[in-house]
């Protein structure tokens, strides 16, 4: 019954998240009909330019599962948008071996703060922390200036289309036939979410990510290595992180120091928005990739608006971060009775 109960509580917030992105949607087209919001390309956008986010938030959602949190993902964004942009143009490095090399800086990051974490007991928000203002410090010894990507490789990445022929085209004035498109990046994205799910829902990694973050007492009687989950989960996030931030690269093709910043936040609140207890042991990444298709659909009617301040997007985020949060609070009471 207790199990049930648990389960029939997570599909709830699910719900409510995907209900909540549904009608915010069907709204934008009602409202901005005129301007062509119903346009299949409109939601693909939502995709392409959070593809790099999608990564983050499935990290992230698996972090805050065990009960932990993790403030430095956006410093290490920076840090890897800053590297790729300094090995490729200032060194003369190529593209593959630049990736590769930021990749395993990643996991090596998520492997030293998961170690602090996991073995040596020290909150998560402190080693993160500290994890935040080291990668933003390094941006910023690397290169105080942008560095532009002009790496063709690099570049072909990120102006590969998918062209989705199937959902039709439109004709422009010059008579030539737009279809709606993806890049790679998406792709990327919607697998490692696919990949974050399935190891999280069937295998027995993902259930002991669970048991940590439901009891980690109980988890500890029942004889599972909480320490070495807590670990992996943080060298997964890193690497994850990197990832993230070769996707985010590809949408801005530069490095600097101010870039991402933030990236933390959003991608804890597409995670909470999602139905991710912040208490651990309750989280979904498909509720958190609808949490941040809800964010860029708010980011897209404040566009479509046109004379609505960027700002509101962080405001309306925050409502319903609150808004969550008190479900949240109001599902945990009804639960201890």
């Amino acid at each position: 019954m207790k199990n049930r109960g648990k389960t029939d509580g997570k599909i709830f917030l699910l719900m409510i998240t995907i209900a909540l992105f549904v009608t915010m949607y069907i709204a934008g087209i009602i409202i901005f009909n005129s301007k062509g919001f119903a346009k299949p390309q409109v939601f693909l956008n939502l995709f392409i330019s959070n593809a790099g986010l999608i990564v983050i938030a499935a990290g992230m959602t698996m972090v805050m599962i065990t009960g932990g949190i993790d403030i430095s993902v956006g410093s290490v964004v920076a840090l890897t948008c800053m590297m790729l942009a300094w090995m490729m143009e200032v060194k003369g490095i190529g593209a593959v071996p630049a990736l590769l090399t930021v990749l395993v800086i990643g996991i090596f990051f998520g492997l030293v703060q998961g170690f602090f974490i996991a073995y040596l007991k020290i909150q998560p928000f402190i080693v993160t922390l500290a994890g935040m203002f080291f990668a933003r410090g390094m941006t910023a010894i690397i290169s105080q200036e942008m560095i532009s990507v002009k790496n063709e490789l690099f570049l072909k990445w990120a102006k590969s289309k998918i062209n989705l022929t199937f959902l039709g085209g439109t004709v422009n004035k010059k008579g030539v036939v737009n279809y709606p498109f993806l890049y790679p990046s998406v792709i990327i994205a919607l697998v490692v979410l696919v990949l974050v799910f399935v190891a999280l829902k069937y295998t027995k990694f993902g259930r002991t990510i669970y048991a940590v973050g439901g009891n980690e007492q109980s988890a500890l009687m029942m004889g599972l290595n909480v320490k070495r989950t807590k670990l992996l989960v943080y060298v997964i996030n890193g690497f994850l992180c990197a990832l993230g931030g070769f996707l985010f690269c590809l949408n801005t093709c530069a490095g600097f120091v101010e870039q991402a910043k933030g990236f933390e936040m959003e991608a804890i609140a597409s995670a909470v928005i999602g139905g991710t207890l912040l208490s651990g042991g309750v989280g979904n990444v498909f509720g958190s990739l609808f949490g941040v298709l809800i964010k860029g659909t708010i980011e897209t009617f404040i566009t479509f608006q046109g004379t609505l301040s960027s700002w509101w997007t962080k405001i309306t985020i925050a409502a319903l971060l609150a808004f969550f949060i008190l479900l949240q609070s109001l599902f945990a009471k009804a639960k201890e009775k």
